[in-house]
């Protein structure tokens, strides 16, 4: 018999730098449903990877001196370690760089404009390079980009569009008669109530402004739009061929089971992704899934705020599966979770040194003890057993319900509810007070069996949370592996069987001021890298010019300018020609800084500029003013900017 499919993905990671704790947390997350799958018997097809494409990837790797390529390369190699590190299963690890993907997305949007969806035009708007997105000014959320917070920039330039309003009251329709695809609920309503019903605008696909994306092959000039891009990633993992011969394994897997992703990015999954489908007349996936941030202590992780945690920083003091137990289980469904250092140390000693850990170690050291390590079931019972052998038949149903539901900490939650009960059997039962009378042997033998039994069951399930300890649990008690029909069974572990002679210590406890030492040491560590790093920065000497009065500078008029187009300066190698926006006024301004900067990477910043400089013809050009620049010792130029936000036209003083 076949078994039945699933097909689940996260969101593939943006490679603009190292993943942290919170971006790390959605694969892992995402393992543990794939693995829980798996066990219970699915086609499990786990599938994450890197989206590559776009400006803020061409700024970075500007910034660091590289090509694109090498610097995605990079990247997603980093994150690609990360979840290695992490134990997650993936089936297929893509990236939007892959030959395959690029083909094929270049099909698709030729396909899309040939049968109407896409058509040619022109964009102005307000752009949030982060997030790769086109706002109008009643979106912003106090001016800035709604969905991360961020300054937008004008933008202006000739595009491609998706005809959105063509398939929204398809996708209205299709929302409504099918209440389980977006979840949780709250994010169905924002997405119907913000966005679908106030009435869907056309979507702009493609970009002049950059170099570094999937060209347009009919028209080179433009470069796909990120999100068209990266969305389509689902299909083509798995063989989606635009000309109709898609794969075996296509036909086998899609339309997706799952899509788990962050809820800063639902509106692509759930609006934009399903509209590219119905154009390409394709199913939708079954669900789409916005899981909450992981913010740590009281506000969300950002390397500008001096607060994120990676996970393998995380995984050096705690251990792989400590921190996938954390993440996994102080996530709540729906709100956003908190992660701390003095946390993961709390919930560390409480629940897995204390409550899984000393509850399998006492009981193989008394197995030990008192039968030297040999487990056997006597028959000899009493009421207490019964509650116990209740709970552990229970749990799987429990677990199985929650995890049916996405509730994943809740389900971890009822396997540690199971262990909680064996504890309690221990205190009920006394084993070391049986011990005492040779007429209880039997009675104590059975206890031992009750409790051995019991965490195998729970080990088991807790096996797609934390793999390696589940591992470390059955080794130690010598329990044969478990199909899943089996775990709702009492009874299975071999009577006579004999567990280790010395129990491994799961999780040792931690003291949380040493560990606080430690933490401030290492971030003391990395200040002083980051010091030094700027101590190797050579020094300059240049010749002094002639001294100039107060009076003399204050005849020169600095403010800060926002560059909103920049081209090439055709007659010229050096020169590049800015429209910078001072104030209410557009000065056009030509620099010779084209050796260090490109056009399309120019548009956006913010610089300094000396306003009423006398306008001159640079190669036939007018330019009125004068971006000011750094020059290293090598020549390079860097573009003085201010070093906080600040609006256009601001005062240099």
């Amino acid at each position: 018999m076949d078994k039945k499919k699933y097909y689940i993905t996260t969101a593939i990671a943006y490679t603009s730098g190292k993943p942290h704790i919170g971006n790390t947390y959605e694969a892992v997350l995402a393992d543990s449903i794939a693995r829980f799958k798996r066990q219970q018997g699915y086609d499990v097809f786990f599938q994450t990877g890197t989206d590559e494409h776009g400006q803020k990837i061409e700024l970075k790797a500007e910034e660091a001196g590289v090509s694109c390529k090498e610097f995605v390369d990079q990247v997603s190699g980093e994150i690609k370690n990360i979840w290695d590190l992490m134990g997650t299963s993936y089936d297929k690890f893509i990236r939007t760089t892959d030959d395959y993907h690029e083909k094929q997305v270049q099909k698709i949007f030729k396909k899309l404009y040939d049968q109407g969806d896409i058509y040619k035009g022109y964009y102005e708007g307000l752009y949030c390079t982060p997030c790769e997105s086109f706002f109008t000014e009643s979106q912003l959320v106090d001016g800035k980009c709604p969905d991360c917070g961020r300054p937008v920039t004008p933008a202006k330039e000739e595009a491609y569009f998706f005809r959105m309003s063509k398939y929204a009251p398809k996708l209205i329709e299709y929302i409504n008669e099918h209440p389980e695809f977006i979840q949780p609920v709250s994010r169905k309503n924002e997405m119907m109530n913000n966005f679908l019903l106030p009435g869907l605008q056309e979507l702009c696909v493609s970009r002049t402004s950059f170099k570094w994306g999937i060209p347009v092959d009919f028209d080179p000039r433009h470069v796909v739009y990120v999100w068209l891009d990266a969305l389509t990633n689902y299909i083509t993992g798995i063989g989606y061929d635009c000309d109709g011969n898609s794969t075996e394994q296509f036909e086998k897997y899609w339309p997706a089971d799952l899509h788990l992703i962050g809820k800063d990015i639902i509106r692509f999954h759930t609006i934009y992704w399903p509209i590219f489908l119905m154009a390409l007349g394709l199913p939708l996936p079954k669900q789409v899934f916005g899981h909450p941030w992981l913010l740590q202590g009281d506000g969300k992780m950002s390397k500008s705020k001096g607060n994120v945690l990676y996970a393998d920083q995380l995984v050096d003091f705690f251990g792989v599966d400590a921190v996938r137990y954390f993440v996994l289980h102080e996530m709540p469904f729906e709100n956003d979770g908190v992660i701390t250092w003095e946390l993961m140390v709390e919930r560390l000693n409480s629940e897995l040194a204390n409550t899984l850990g000393n509850l399998v170690n006492r009981t193989i050291s008394m197995s030990n003890k008192y039968f030297g390590g040999v487990v056997k079931s006597t028959g000899v019972t009493e009421p207490v057993d019964q509650e116990l052998k209740a709970v552990v038949q229970g749990t799987k149903e429990k677990v199985a319900a929650k995890m049916e539901d996405l509730r994943v900490a809740d389900a971890i939650t009822e396997i540690f509810t199971l262990f909680k009960r064996c504890n309690k059997y221990i205190d009920e039962t006394m084993p070391w007070v049986l011990a005492k009378d040779d007429e209880k042997k039997d009675r104590l033998a059975e206890v031992l069996y009750n409790l051995v039994e019991g965490i195998c069951v729970g080990a088991a399930l807790l096996e797609s949370f934390m793999p390696t300890t589940t591992e470390k649990i059955l080794a130690q008690l010598n329990a044969p592996k478990r199909s899943y029909e089996e775990l709702d069974s009492f009874g299975l572990y071999p009577s006579g069987n004999k567990v280790t002679e010395k129990p491994e210590i799961l999780f040792a406890r931690l003291d949380v001021k040493e560990v606080m030492e430690k933490v401030e040491a290492m971030r003391a560590e990395e200040t002083k890298d980051q010091e030094a790093e700027k101590e190797e920065i050579p020094v300059i000497d240049i010749e002094a010019k002639p001294e100039v009065t107060f009076d003399d500078f204050m005849k020169m008029q600095f403010q800060v300018g926002e560059i909103i187009a920049c081209e090439e300066v055709k007659k010229s190698k050096k020169l590049l020609c800015s429209q910078v926006k001072i104030g209410s006024q557009v000065k056009q301004i030509v620099s010779g800084i084209k050796s260090n900067y490109k056009p399309e990477g120019m548009v956006g910043k913010k610089v300094m500029v000396l306003v009423n400089l006398k306008p001159a013809k640079l190669a036939g050009v007018l330019s009125e003013g004068m971006i000011l620049c750094a020059e290293g010792l090598d020549g390079e130029l860097a573009l003085m900017t201010p070093d906080k936000d600040m609006p256009a036209g601001a005062e240099i003083c």
